[in-house]
């Protein structure tokens, strides 16, 4: 009879839902079990008004609000129910004032999502815990809304449309009783450098999605595929690898321009990446040589037209990849610091090969946290002016010293450190000699805090007992307390190499990569030490730009020569001569760090041009150029106590009302520098003067008349 009555109570709920819910919960629960009266109550609520849709949903979830009016059954003669609010919430009423209930309760507070509208219900769908007073007890229906993709009741709208934020982001845009993966059309096909790549909505947010793709980093791939291709131009093929593919974006940019001069290794930890990484692949229609196994590894692909067009997608820990195969290129992208790979990248990596990293824990870099720069890169600094090249030397710093570990020494190519990220390429020297010369240049930085001189301390372990005494400033002898702090250890030598620089600005034009020309083209001049007006455009591959760092390289203008086979050592002749050119090139390195020039300006004063104030310091006699570090920096070789001199010399007063009412009053410490300045000529002018001033004495004065 349960059974009976129970196909019966069914068959209303079908054809009235209101009417039949309380029915057949009563005939459920007599019935089955505890899972299957919920599962049941559930279905009592659904009403399929869109068979379109992929399932069935609740009656609060409509397209128009028509479609809500249709299930109220407005008519205008009779007092019909509300929906979605039980009979003691809402009474049954006449139709215009059901249409504006409606309206204003549950259309105008609903939450939208792909043209559907999920209102707001007050039905007994979500039981609210009774409240006890005396010996009544009150139950209370709460209002909520109904979750289209995963059927969730929220209370809050705020909170339900952050619950359906979460979904898209997560990629969940179906229902979770149907087990299927994500539409295609979810995802959404960027293009850069000619590149296509397929990206979740979520794509730019790394802590909510596998295939992170931020569009702001494309200056940073750029300028690695420049890198790449100078190194693709010594010597063919390259095996190179992306030790963090994600979406693949770099790794496609490279065999899609490259060709057959790169085998491309594209890898990712994670499954969702590979498989977003396999599906662009076919996207820009390269063919995907799949390697998932870790023993796998000595596999190689054979030369020929094979290769042409082929990625390998690999599915390893980046440790474990760099750890058993060789490279000639490397580049590390991880979430954070990369402070964890660097002893796996420099253990295999090709001699004369390269290693780039991006390092985007800028909070730490840059000494928003400095305990946590001290745990990773074991090195104390401070805010400074000079942050971001401070930054740069601090991971420089980190580089050197694990490829010192296995034996291999570096030459700096190219350090850039902009507002999200700072990156560092680096050319790999296989063998001791290198590494104790690399080794030698991490030093300590004095840097004072009133005037902020700085300068790297002095090579050797002897103890001195004065530091202050190597700082050009006296703020230690005139200012009270200790005025300076050590900051390190550091990279002291040079960040960048003016013929690999070179090199890349031409790879730039050759593949039409405008937004990254103007960088490099400021980074040759900051490599320099010149300004834009003296820059030259001159090829880069002249026959005596062959030798860079030491190593012979293999030029468009010589194909006859031999390219340097990956992994050989050099003889001892391109040794020597390397390290005779090396030092002959450190007396030419451009200045450590930078001034800026609103942070030595004078109260009162306005300061000339930045494009003129290098010209009075070029003509001072003094090396300068600007910084991309700092748009307002200036590297220069001249001291900071000459730099403000020439900078108050050129300077104007505030009020130009001033010069024509009397003499200008500078400041104090202008007036103490030009009082400097002017006892020095009146050195030179006291002896001239005296002797004129003795002959006119004579002439107008006898011998025996005495002067007032």
């Amino acid at each position: 009879a349960f059974c009976l009555d129970g196909v019966v109570a069914s068959e209303k709920v079908k054809s009235n839902n209101l009417d039949g819910a309380v029915t057949e919960s009563e005939i459920k629960t007599e019935e089955r079990g505890t899972e299957e009266e919920s599962t049941m109550e559930s279905d009592s609520n659904i009403l399929d008004v869109s068979p379109d849709f992929p399932r069935e949903k609740h009656i609060s979830i409509q397209r128009h609000l028509a479609d809500l009016e249709k299930l109220a059954d407005l008519k205008a003669d009779e007092k019909k129910p509300c929906p979605l609010c039980p009979e003691e919430k809402f009474k049954a009423c006449y139709s215009h004032k059901l249409h504006r209930h409606l309206q204003n309760l549950h259309w105008k507070v609903s939450v939208e999502f792909e043209g559907y509208r999920m209102c707001i219900c007050h039905l007994a769908c979500r039981p609210v815990k009774p409240n006890l007073v005396g010996d009544q007890t009150f139950s209370k229906m709460g209002a909520h809304y109904h979750c289209i993709i995963c059927s969730a009741t929220i209370t809050r709208r705020t909170d339900m449309i952050g619950h359906i934020n979460r979904h898209v982001n997560k990629g969940e845009t179906e229902s979770r009783l149907i087990t299927v993966l994500t539409p295609k059309s979810s995802h959404k096909v960027l293009k850069e450098s000619a590149t296509d790549v397929q990206v979740l909505p979520n794509y730019s947010t790394p802590q909510k999605t596998d295939s992170y793709f931020n569009p702001k980093m494309k200056l940073n791939r750029q300028l690695i595929f420049c890198a790449l291709a100078v190194l693709a131009e010594e010597r063919k093929p390259i095996e190179c690898l992306d030790a963090f593919g994600a979406t693949g974006i770099m790794g496609l940019q490279w065999a899609k321009h490259l060709r057959s001069s790169v085998r491309v290794t594209i890898n990712d930890c994670n499954e969702n990446s590979v498989t977003m990484i396999q599906e662009n692949c076919l996207l820009n229609k390269m063919k995907v040589k799949l390697n998932t196994r870790e023993d796998d590894n000595d596999e190689a692909m054979g030369d020929g037209e094979e290769n042409t067009d082929t990625i390998e997608v690999t599915k390893m820990d980046a440790n474990v990849i760099m750890h058993l195969r060789s490279f000639d290129f490397i580049h590390l992208d991880p979430f954070g610091t990369s402070v964890n790979y660097l002893d796996s990248a420099f253990r295999n990596v090709r001699n004369l090969g390269i290693v780039s990293l991006t390092s985007t824990d800028i909070s730490s870099l840059y000494a928003k946290a400095q305990h946590v720069a001290l745990r990773h890169y074991g090195c104390n600094i401070i805010r400074t002016e000079y942050y971001r090249e401070l930054a740069a030397r601090i991971v420089l710093a980190a580089v050197t010293r694990a490829a010192a570990r296995c034996n291999k020494g570096i030459e700096v190519l190219l350090a850039v450190a902009l507002e999200h990220f700072v990156l560092v390429v680096v050319r790999v020297l296989r063998g001791p000699s290198p590494a104790d010369d690399s080794a030698k240049k991490i030093r300590y930085l004095i840097h004072c805090q009133w005037c902020e001189e700085r300068i790297f301390q002095k090579e050797g372990n002897m103890v001195e007992e004065n530091l202050y005494q190597q700082l050009p400033c006296d703020c230690h002898g005139s200012l009270p307390g200790k005025t300076a702090v050590v900051l390190g250890p550091l990279w002291s030598g040079a960040l960048f190499n003016t013929g690999f620089l070179r090199r890349m600005l031409f790879e730039a034009v050759q593949y039409g990569l405008d937004e990254v020309q103007p960088l490099l083209k400021t980074l040759v001049c900051e490599a320099e030490c010149t300004t834009f007006k003296h820059f030259s455009a001159h090829s880069p591959y002249d026959e005596n730009k062959q030798e860079e760092c030491g190593v012979y390289i293999k030029t468009p203008q010589t194909p006859a020569e031999s390219s340097l086979i990956p992994g050989k050592r050099k003889c001892k002749e391109l040794i020597q001569s390397a390290a005779k050119r090396q030092k002959s090139e450190n007396s030419a390195e451009h200045p450590a760090f930078y001034y800026n020039i609103h942070r030595h300006s004078i109260k009162g004063m306005n300061m000339p041009k930045l494009n003129k104030f290098l010209t009075y310091l070029s003509e001072a006699g003094y090396r300068v150029s600007r910084t991309h570090f700092d748009p307002m920096g200036v590297r220069t070789n001249a001291p900071l106590a000459q730099f403000k001199t020439i900078l108050m010399k050129y300077s104007t007063p505030t009020y130009a009302g001033g010069q024509a009412e009397g003499p200008v009053h500078l400041p104090e410490d202008v007036q103490a520098v030009e009082q400097v300045q002017a006892a020095g000529d009146a050195e030179f002018l006291e002896d001239d003067k005296s002797g004129v001033t003795a002959t006119a004495f004579a002439e107008d004065h006898p011998p025996g008349c005495e002067a007032d």
